[in-house]
């Protein structure tokens, strides 16, 4: 399962160790054209400009993490969601932010530790979100914060690859696919799951329970305690993604279901939503299509602080 590791963590190595090495997270190139066109178009309005950052997982981390710091949250009054983050950061402050996630890295690289491409990591992102809000509509729960979970499932993949780039050159983690992906990759060379790094991840920068435990808990939804109903949630989600992003004629067996209970849902009618996800994300494909002359290369950005952030 795992291939030329080059160092051998020590017992004591924790989900932790590996956050405190995660300075950012890479954002992905299609969203960032467009956004840097509303940004810079004084007739955009604020609920464009919503939806792109919904569709970016770093961005989306970076605006929420920013909106819910002491220098934005005096009141100590939290956003969960991308909507509210936005209205509370403010049209000049979401500019900074994007101008900072773009000067702060080179490119978008993909997970060289899972073997993931950049441009897979953003679909099965934002294949997860689209699936978590659409279920969320479905069974009664909130769809905004389905749509967060959903968007940052893999946040614990990132940290991790950004950690081995440092620590652990040449570390291979394979996936098996649904439903397990590439957990006994990772709990063999790591001792813990990106889901735990990924929780962890979130909790430091201050999510609530209800946003970090069904990360956590993503594999394995019906040891979630309290975040039950959102942990199968997101697994169901997962699904629907792992259907969206594979071929039709070889989609991933359905999951079992007493995981589907808490959200009372049948494997059958989890299949049937499979096409509503599938239409949904070739618009927002469709959506993030841009000329080649507003490619990033091509782009200026001012710099930005968030020494407070």
């Amino acid at each position: 399962m795992i291939a030329e590791l080059t160092i051998v963590p020590p017992t004591a190595f924790s989900p932790d160790d590996i956050i405190r090495e995660v300075k950012h997270l890479p954002s992905a190139p299609k969203v960032l054209p467009r956004l840097k066109k509303l940004l810079s178009d004084a007739n955009s309005g604020m609920a464009e400009i919503v939806t792109l950052i919904r569709l970016d997982p770093g961005i989306a981390a970076r605006v929420l993490q920013m909106a819910n710091s002491a220098y934005f949250n005096s009141h100590a009054v939290r956003c969960l969601t991308v909507d509210e983050a936005v209205q509370r950061v403010g049209y000049d402050q979401v500019y900074q932010l994007v101008s900072y996630a773009v000067a702060s890295q080179v490119l978008v690289r993909p997970l060289e530790v899972y073997s993931l491409e950049s441009d897979a990591l953003w679909r099965s992102s934002v294949a997860c979100a689209i699936s978590a809000e659409v279920l969320a509509h479905r069974t009664g729960q909130d769809p905004d914060i389905a749509y967060t979970i959903g968007l940052l499932h893999r946040v614990g993949m990132v940290a991790i690859d950004e950690w081995a780039l440092r620590h652990a050159s040449g570390l291979k983690l394979k996936s098996t696919g649904w439903a397990r992906e590439a957990t006994e990759a990772e709990r063999a060379a790591l001792g813990f799951t990106q889901a735990e790094v990924g929780a962890t991840l979130l909790r430091h920068w201050n999510f609530p329970l209800a946003m970090s435990e069904p990360v956590r808990w993503q594999y394995t939804p019906l040891a979630s305690g309290g975040q039950t109903p959102m942990a199968s949630l997101l697994l169901a989600a997962k699904w629907l993604r792992s259907s969206a992003c594979s071929d039709a004629r070889q989609r991933p067996a359905l999951p079992d279901e007493a995981q589907l209970q808490p959200l009372r849902l049948s494997p059958a009618s989890l299949y049937e939503m499979s096409f509503e996800v599938e239409q949904q994300l070739a618009a927002v494909s469709s959506l993030l299509s841009v000329d080649t002359e507003d490619q990033i290369g091509r782009m200026h950005f001012p710099a930005a602080n968030f020494d407070r952030v």
